[in-house]
């Protein structure tokens, strides 16, 4: 489970096109049993389709929205986003590992995060004669 405190500093929008009952549904329903549990950051229903269609993620002819998971700062500007078709899912430790990065670079703004990276693991210098040290260790 998707430890709730790393979404505090970042927005995470989560867009469906469903409405509220819907949501209500999925938030009622245990994990386990298909729905989402007890969320600490908010679901919002696109049910004008507008936000689907402003992201990209709107399928027009079928009035659905692929899988988006758009990660947003407080400034408003998307670090992060993924944009699967219907039948592959997204990794919520992949989510929480980006996440993570986000926050490690927003906190070290001279380092950089490799592919993969974890929290605890060396990051790298933004710099190509730089990076050969990172390269060079691992």
């Amino acid at each position: 489970m998707v430890d709730q405190t790393i979404f505090t500093p970042v927005s995470e929008l989560l867009d469906k096109i469903h409405g509220r009952f819907s949501h209500l549904a999925w938030v009622q329903t245990d994990r386990k049993s298909g729905g989402l549990g007890d969320l600490k950051y908010p679901l919002i229903s696109d049910v004008t389709k507008s936000i689907s269609k402003s992201y990209g993620v709107l399928i027009p002819d079928q009035g659905i929205a692929l899988r988006g998971l758009f990660i947003i700062d407080k400034e408003g500007v998307i670090q992060h986003s993924t944009i699967n078709n219907l039948a592959i899912g997204r990794s919520v430790d992949e989510t929480k590992r980006t996440l993570q990065a986000l926050q490690y670079v927003q906190e070290n703004p001279d380092e950089v995060c490799p592919a993969g990276w974890k929290p605890g693991e060396k990051s790298m210098k933004p710099d190509p004669k730089l990076s050969k040290e990172y390269f060079a260790a691992v």
